[in-house]
């Protein structure tokens, strides 16, 4: 009898033992290696990196900073972000909950008029009055409820990354537009001044004319090169107005003008690396987020897969019930239940099945778009670099360019006096004088939009 009892005992935690093995939760482990070679040629074992900075330590001078503090106070688009965030914790709040007792106050009243033919001898009218409490708990035996709980953990996460992610693009943009704009107006300032010095240069010719020294074809010749510079520059203007009004977008105000500085003034840090790649793990938003989604979707796998197993509730109820109310708080009227439930789904119209195909596909789905992610984010690292080291290369080769163009105006222009020269290469000369200085603005607002691009792209902004 003992030794059957002892068998039985073996089988049932035999059987409890394999229900749970296969109940095991899988969860979400990172690896590492992921991230290896993501620079490309540009991989580096320099741990320091641009992106731990504050964006005040990165983005300097006397407007700029101040555009950015506004953004990050009023941008439409970061206060839903943050509300998303809210929203999120609400969640987790109450996944938490769900492994609580559900407790609830319960007051009902029950009349019945009982015919009496059926009921001769018997109450005609029958009155039941119940006031109690009741409760109901799921016992979480297979982590269904603490996968559901961790998976809103995950999620809260994610929004929050989200939200950083949408911090870091704002400061890029407020950047970028800024340096965009003061580049326009650098571009205007040498458009109107190379006007001016065209209307000059067309006086000049008036004067070599009556010396005999050009013809009536450089008059025209270079009143027309004056107005193709003139005509450029109601475009400029055009393009300022249009970037003052997505600055304005960024900051959450309405079309205005844009406080600013000069090209010259923005200072590129001195440390301009982008660390080592296990770094955006940690600190690109974007990564971070897919990551979390990652670690959400296995929880959700882990919730679903517990939904074949048996589930066990616990029930019970306290009150008074009676059939008067005067009754009522009687000591005799005190009655209590409680029961205990195991329910083990069979047939559920492929309800846990499909939910749990879902949620494996949706797990592949986010494993696959964090690798993207990453993917995505070593490019733009290694593009930023790329750019960086090009523009500081082309500044420096655009320095001599100017030099021996300065030269080549001035030189045409004394050849043209002492009629050693015509007008087509003065005017040559300054063409290309001036398409090498808007060439040198564009040079600088490469250099300074690619420091942009590496802080965002190494996840800075967000700390």
């Amino acid at each position: 009898m003992k030794i059957e009892l002892t068998n039985k005992i073996l089988l049932i935690a035999g059987f409890a033992l394999a229900i749970w093995s296969c109940a095991t939760p899988q969860h979400f482990s990172r690896d590492n290696s992921v991230v290896t070679g993501i620079y490309g040629s540009s991989d580096t074992t320099d741990t320091t990196s641009i992106g731990t900075k504050n964006w005040s330590e990165v983005f300097t001078g006397p407007f700029l900073p101040k555009l950015i503090g506004e953004g990050l106070s009023n941008n439409p688009d970061l206060r839903i972000a943050i509300q998303k965030v809210s929203e999120a914790e609400a969640w987790l709040s109450q996944s938490k909950a769900a492994l609580l007792p559900a407790i609830a106050l319960a007051a009902n009243g029950n009349y019945t008029r009982n015919p009496e033919v059926l009921y001769p001898s018997g109450p005609v009218d029958v009155g039941t009055w119940q006031v109690g409490a009741e409760a109901a708990w799921e016992i979480d035996i297979w982590g269904k409820l603490s996968s559901s709980k961790r998976a809103a953990y995950a999620n809260l996460l994610s929004s929050d990354a989200g939200k950083k992610e949408v911090q870091t693009r704002l400061i890029a943009n407020i950047a970028t537009a800024y340096y965009t704009l003061i580049g326009l107006d650098a571009k205007l300032e040498i458009t109107r001044l190379t006007v001016k010095n065209d209307i000059e240069q067309v006086e000049t010719m008036k004067v070599l004319k009556e010396s005999g020294k050009v013809t009536g074809a450089a008059i025209v010749q270079s009143e027309a090169n004056r107005y193709a510079a003139e005509v450029t520059i109601p475009d400029l203007e055009q393009q300022i107005q249009e970037t003052q009004n997505i600055i304005c977008l960024l900051l959450g105000r309405v079309p205005g003008p844009i406080e600013r500085g000069r090209i010259d003034e923005p200072v590129i840090p001195a440390v301009v690396n982008a660390g080592v790649p296990l770094r955006l793990l940690d600190n690109r938003p974007d990564v971070m987020q897919a990551e979390f989604s990652v670690m959400s979707a296995y929880e959700v796998a882990n919730s679903a897969r517990a939904a074949f197993y048996p589930a066990l509730t616990l029930s019970a109820s306290v009150g008074f019930v009676a059939t008067n109310i005067n009754q009522f708080f009687d000591p005799k009227t005190f009655a209590s239940n409680v029961i205990g439930g195991l329910t083990q789904p069979l047939f559920s119209k492929r309800v846990n099945t499909t939910r749990l195909k879902v949620a494996e596909a949706e797990q592949e789905v986010a494993l696959l778009n964090f690798r993207n992610t990453l993917l995505k984010a070593g490019q733009e690292v290694q593009n930023a670099l790329c750019s960086y080291d090009k523009s500081g290369v082309k500044i420096g080769l655009r320095k001599l360019q100017l030099e021996a163009l300065v030269k080549s105006v001035d030189y045409t222009k004394q050849l043209l006096t002492y009629g050693s020269a015509n007008y087509t290469e003065v005017l040559t000369a300054q063409t290309n004088l001036l398409s090498a200085q808007l060439s040198s603005i564009n040079d600088r607002l490469q250099q300074l939009n690619s420091v942009v691009s590496l802080y965002r792209a190494v996840g800075g902004g967000w700390r």
